[in-house]
């Protein structure tokens, strides 16, 4: 038998001879039930663990192999790990109790020695042990017995159903406490035996260019290999191919988008955006002028721009939204900007007032706290065309809300917006047409992530800050230090600049934390900052109130912020260089610089004190990178390594699948390099679902798209 992968030629006389099977894919949807030895009760069990198919077991990759040489009992080494094949030479035995332990042991041996096995705490294993039983039996030797760690009886003994091989290198399959790893590997055997039924996804030439074996091979190895390197060959192998399926998906899906709904065209920009763009304060950045090139191209066509934009904090996002809103109205539709929260749609639209400057635009505010009067007023001059622009929350989407020709949807922070939730917003564009869509983030996106969980957005990175904008110096403070950090917040005070404190995330609950900043604000106002003007700032207080606090604290009649993470985005007071965090270890990387961003806005030196509790070893490395490193981007990499790409910004919720081989974020170049093959397919054949390119697609919508839930083409 030739391993996986294997270069040797064959030759015609055993080309001739090969058998010609072709696969049957369906029979990997049978039921585990029609293995030998699964009955409804242990197909129920692994129903829990995600295994309900043939299919499933054989995806069920292994985490690990371990050598599992026999070594000769005569030949055990006090201490050493190591595997012996014996036969019970003992009577059966009776458990006993010692010491508040259950001890279990038999006499066993082979033809070089005998010794003691012990089971401890597993007195069930005594019904086993019957004299002349055979096993393989993994565990170290100790004073004179054979301590067991795992024991499995050898295959073909009389009496033993399910017995395993004698095989050196054995898989370790990841498990539940329910759902042994013996047992699984068992079945994992079984379904081995049906490898040759998967379809092959990739098309031969690319596996030929890529040196890449057969989908069967690869399945058969990277479960029961016979060394190291094979496993790691078949790995590889499919480590590529679900990558490759993963990032079909993604272009059939950006793809299906785009065709299914026209959008209206919005030409080439006019003479209202060019006036508002000379009339800025400001001269854009190069970033924000090649991103507004971009939105220019996207809305210029008749298909549904879905980009995502994303940007360091402070790098000027806001102006690429409002330049995309005032393409729609200069072209005589309707743009909308939905925030997740009040308090940010609130910020949104200050900005907005501040940026229009001089243009005769107006726009409206629609929010849960919006009087009644002012929301009927806005509902009907958005139903007539009168009103060109709205910043909203998720009142935005209800029923209620219609606009009479909507083109541009911005949707700022929108990982914290579901599916269904942007659909609803997408689903009121213009005469049955989809919107434009540009998406916002202030989380710089890892290039996995992008790549992943937003691989079928066309992405837009912000990475230059405009001028002014000055370094944080963030300095980590142990709780020796606090004296010293407060006497250091009162001196910046008395030179006229002002601090934030941000209050620690204690809980979900906005309540308990808007509470918290409360009595931190009084705690501190009779204490350390007592000298000084301090107001609070949270999540629940009314709208009047907290536009009075802000308005307040830009104005300079507040020393001091005390607040929640509402301040996290849409901040701007360039005399703020203080920013002090307590239960900093409790933040995760991003939305630490995020709040830190609200300083260094100003001409002043600008520092951010992180107050730490005993944290673990990961918020170590957290609050490390943070103090270390300055730019968003590279803090994002960073997030990702040290949590894995299934829970930076949560996306596990968000559609990004568990990859069953590939490990990322180390691989992110070979998931780049099947985006491309995919890329390549699509401008070659036009689409995934040419003739050419065999079950690719089928291969792909089994892997990732749920049977109620179809892709388009």
């Amino acid at each position: 038998m030739r391993s996986f992968a294997s270069t040797d030629e064959l030759s015609p006389a055993q080309l001739r001879a090969a058998p010609i099977r072709w696969p049957r894919p369906s029979t990997l949807e049978r039921p585990l039930t029609t293995l030998p030895g699964v009955g409804p009760k242990l197909a129920e069990t692994a129903g829990e663990a995600g295994l309900a198919t043939i299919g499933d077991l054989l995806l069920r990759f292994p985490h690990s192999h371990r050598d599992r040489t026999v070594v000769p009992v005569g030949e055990l080494e006090s201490g050493s790990q190591a595997t012996i094949r014996v036969e019970v030479r003992g009577e059966k035995p009776r458990p006993f109790r010692r010491r508040g332990l259950t001890i279990t042991s038999v006499k066993v041996g082979d033809d070089s020695g005998t010794v003691k096995a012990v089971w401890f705490n597993q007195p069930w294993v005594a019904e086993k042990l019957t004299q002349g039983s055979r096993m393989l039996l993994t565990g170290s030797l100790g004073k004179g017995t054979f301590r067991v760690a795992e024991y499995e009886p050898i295959a073909g003994e009389e009496g033993e159903e399910g017995g395993v091989g004698t095989d050196a290198f054995v898989p370790v399959h990841p498990a539940t406490e329910r759902l042994k790893p013996q047992r699984l590997r068992q079945w994992i055997e079984q379904a081995c035996a049906f490898a040759g039924d998967a379809l092959e996804p990739l098309p031969a030439e690319l596996r030929v260019r890529r040196g890449l074996g057969m989908v069967a091979d690869a399945l058969r190895a990277i479960h029961f290999p016979s060394d190291e390197d094979e496993v790691e060959d078949a790995r590889k192998r499919l480590a590529f191919e679900e990558l490759f399926l993963y990032q079909a998906i993604l272009a059939i899906r950006k793809r299906s988008h785009r065709t299914a709904r026209p959008a209206p065209s919005l030409g080439r920009p006019g003479e209202l955006v060019e006036r508002w763009l000379q009339a800025l304060p400001f001269r854009p950045t190069a970033d924000q002028r090649a991103a507004c090139a971009e939105v220019d191209a996207d809305v210029e066509r008749a298909e549904p721009m879905q980009r995502l934009l994303m940007g360091e904090v402070g790098s000027g996002k806001t102006v690429v939204a409002v330049y995309t809103m005032l393409r729609a109205v200069e072209a005589g539709f309707q743009a909308a900007l939905m925030a997740p929260t009040e308090t940010l749609a609130e910020q949104h639209a200050s900005t907005l007032d501040k940026l229009l400057g001089g243009e005769a635009i107006g726009f409206a505010l629609l929010t849960g706290a919006t009087p009644a009067p002012q929301r009927q007023r806005a509902l009907e001059r958005l139903a007539s065309g009168e009103l060109g622009l709205v910043v909203g929350t998720h009142a935005l989407i209800e029923p209620a809300v219609r606009f009479a020709r909507l083109g541009v949807c911005v949707i700022d922070e929108q990982h914290r917006f579901g599916v269904e939730q942007r659909q609803a917003l997408d689903a009121k564009g213009a005469e049955g047409g989809a919107p434009h869509v540009l998406h916002m983030t202030a989380t710089p996106i890892p290039r996995t992530l992008s790549l992943t969980a937003y691989g079928d957005l066309d992405t837009t990175a912000l990475r230059e800050l405009p001028a002014g904008r000055r370094p944080v110096e963030t300095r980590l403070v142990g709780e020796s230090d606090r004296t010293a950090a407060y006497e250091f917040m009162r001196r910046q005070l008395r030179e006229g600049r002002q601090a934030y404190v941000v209050c620690p995330l204690v809980t979900e609950s906005e309540k308990l934390q808007g509470r918290a900043a409360e009595d931190e604000m009084a705690r501190l106002a009779a204490g350390e900052l007592k000298d000084f003007r301090l107001g609070a700032l949270h999540g629940q207080m009314p709208p009047a109130r907290k536009a009075e606090t802000m308005d307040a604290f830009a104005a300079g009649e507040l020393d001091v912020l005390v607040a929640t993470t509402v301040i996290e985005v849409g901040v701007d007071v360039p005399n703020a260089t203080v920013m002090l965090i307590e239960g900093a270890e409790r933040y995760g990387v991003s939305q630490l610089h995020q709040l830190r961003g609200r300083v260094g806005r100003g001409e002043h030196e600008s520092y951010c004190l992180l107050f730490s509790e005993q944290g673990g070893e990961m918020a170590r490395r957290r609050l490390q990178a943070i103090s270390n490193e300055g730019d968003g981007f590279k803090l994002a990499e960073l997030d990702l390594s040290l949590r894995g790409e299934g829970e930076v910004l949560g996306t596990r919720q968000h559609g990004l699948p568990r990859f069953s081989a590939a490990e990322l974020p180390e691989e992110t170049p070979v998931l780049v390099a099947a985006r491309e093959e995919v890329l390549t397919l699509l401008r070659r054949h036009g689409s995934l679902d040419a003739p050419e390119l065999g079950p690719l697609l089928d291969a792909a919508q089994r892997r990732f798209v749920s049977a109620d839930a179809p892709i388009g083409i």
